[in-house]
């Protein structure tokens, strides 16, 4: 052990730690949840601590024996050399993890790391993700297009639609999920570095604010700007909020998307059964041969989970006062672990489910013809109230709406076979 000391007192600890005084009381002080910040956040203090020695010394704050020693440390915190040593809780003080600063405060740093992060995980993670499951049904929708089944609406019958269709709009669905993901995410590209403790700059030499954003850009590779105000940059922690809006609207997707494909794989023989999907581990320790949807199952809870992280976002987002929101430390570590968990659970699910799905020709083709709501196609023939009448005899008698129609001489064989043919009912 060591002893440091810092504006309390005297403190100890281990030798071999590259933290200090102030961390040290912060491990002791909040042992609440083993839950550390994630990588992508280190690196990107990493990166926030390296642009601002550039900064700094490009204008003669610092000398340059100082910039390279601060350089080096810098670019092996962003390797990651020393994650083990980056230690406090997520549920910590409401100002973050103190390191070297000039010109800086955490109630600056803080946020523009949690920017730098969560862009470049949605940019590296999320989307290719999402564009990979896009595709994945999209191809679905092409392979199952000639497949014609009974839709469904309130869980009932309704009128014939294509395997395919169904899967099309499970994919133009994602599409859109990715474009406001995209488009929310444009909003982390404002940084409030260069603020300081407030907004004011204090102890920030003139040029600072510009230099640093220029350096994180140059770092990068990303076209990051200064915030229009730094007071609000610092006072609110909004773009982290409508990212993360736009992530828990994929999971409300997802939730949907992998609802659907456990109903239309539930079976084999007292379900829906329309659709196979692989077989990716035994279903049950008592039931032999059960195979359930699990990786429709992961996929859900993943969804619940990331529904879950952004509810304490917004509540940790509107705890703001004043001049500064203290809860960045929560915010940063459910923002990363929904783009996390919810990247890794799309290209499973992708990979695993998707991609291995089957479909049921024949049990599609029989709820097709069996639909009571064929009998809306009648209503341009015989009229609403006729047409009704045939459903209800084709539900009691058990007889298809089109064998009922013609039995009643409604329609001659060849007039029902045009007028109830499945496949033309669905469209183009």
């Amino acid at each position: 052990m060591r002893i440091e000391k810092d504006t309390l007192g005297k403190v100890k600890l281990p030798d071999n730690a590259y933290y200090g005084a102030q961390t040290q009381r912060a491990v002791g002080n909040f042992p609440i949840s083993g839950l550390k910040l994630p990588r992508r956040f280190i690196r990107a203090q990493g990166i926030v601590k390296l642009a601002a020695a550039r900064a700094n010394g490009s204008l003669g704050q610092i000398s340059k024996k100082l910039v390279k020693a601060i350089e080096k440390a810098a670019l092996e915190v962003i390797k990651g050399t020393y994650d083990d040593h980056f230690v406090v809780d997520v549920y910590q003080a409401g100002a973050g993890t103190s390191q070297v600063n000039m010109a800086q405060s955490t109630n600056d740093t803080i946020p523009t790391s949690i920017y730098i992060s969560s862009y470049e995980a949605v940019r590296d993670d999320l989307v290719p993700a999402l564009i990979q499951l896009q595709r994945a049904l999209h191809k679905k929708a092409g392979d199952f297009d000639d497949i014609v089944k009974s839709g469904r609406t309130h869980m009932q019958d309704a009128v014939p639609i294509r395997l395919g269709q169904e899967f099309g709009g499970y994919a133009e669905a994602v599409k859109r999920d990715i474009e406001r993901v995209r488009k929310a995410s444009d909003s982390l590209l404002s940084l409030p570095i260069g603020g300081n403790a407030l907004g004011t700059g204090i102890n920030a030499a003139p040029g600072f604010r510009i230099s640093i954003v220029k350096e994180i850009r140059r770092i990068t590779g990303i076209k990051f700007r200064s915030c229009e105000s730094l007071f609000e940059g610092i006072q609110n922690v909004n773009p982290a909020l409508e990212v993360s809006a736009s992530i828990r609207g994929v999971a409300v997707t997802l939730t949907k998307i992998a609802n659907d494909i456990r109903l239309l794989s539930s079976g084999p023989r007292t379900g829906f059964a329309e659709i196979q999907l692989p077989a990716v581990q035994p279903g049950s320790s008592i039931m032999p041969g059960k195979v359930n949807p699990v990786m429709a199952e992961m996929l859900n809870m993943v969804c619940y989970q990331v529904m879950g992280n952004d509810t304490a976002i917004a509540y940790a987002t509107q705890a703001s006062q004043l001049e500064l929101n203290v809860m960045m430390p929560v915010i940063a570590h459910n923002l990363l672990f929904s783009i996390e968990i919810l990247s890794n659970g799309i290209a499973a699910f992708t990979d695993k489910c998707l991609k291995g799905i089957k479909a049921d020709r024949i049990r599609c083709n029989e709820y097709a013809d069996a639909t009571l709501a064929m009998a809306t196609a009648l209503n341009p023939v015989i009229g609403y109230s006729s047409a009704a009448e045939i459903s209800k005899e084709s539900y009691r008698s058990g007889k298809s709406v089109k064998q009922v129609s013609i039995e009643k001489g409604l329609l001659t064989e060849k007039e029902a076979d045009k007028v109830l043919d499945p496949r033309k009912l669905t469209g183009k």
